[in-house]
């Protein structure tokens, strides 16, 4: 995507460092649709200047995957922004809860799998620690 210059002042560096990212994860978003490109237009020497609208959205880009969000989702999500089309961020929303609860509950699993491993081990029994035989039987 490419938009036409506004208002602006940032280079991508300046853009990257306003949002806490690399100047690499600026144009891989940029080249997944996610965030705009502008121009390069002589009254910025050839340089593409970017405003607080960029730092904004590439933000919320950051803030989105940091919720798990995939950036497929992520893409809608902003497309979603311009519609106001609350169900489906709500649908959205609940797809990713439910992912959530997967991993909690899997994690939760493991770490009573565990805590139980370490009272085994340590109970003080001849042979292996159970912690590590568990792992070789996986």
């Amino acid at each position: 995507m490419v938009r036409s210059q506004g208002m602006s002042g940032l280079t991508i560096a300046g853009l990257a460092r306003a949002a806490g990212v690399g100047v690499e994860t600026v144009r891989y978003y940029q080249r997944r649709g996610l965030l705009l490109t502008p121009d390069r237009t002589g009254a910025t020497g050839g340089i593409r200047r970017y405003d607080a609208q960029d730092v904004r959205r590439l933000r919320f880009i950051r803030s989105a995957q940091a919720a798990g969000f995939t950036l497929e989702q992520i893409g809608e999500l902003l497309a979603l922004d311009a519609t106001e089309d609350r169900a489906r961020v709500r649908a959205l929303a609940g797809e990713r809860l439910a992912a959530l609860d997967a991993q909690i509950a899997a994690l939760e699993t493991a770490r009573a799998s565990l805590r139980r491993l370490a009272g085994e081990c340590a109970d003080g029994a001849a042979g292996p620690c159970p912690i590590l035989t568990s792992f070789e039987h996986r």
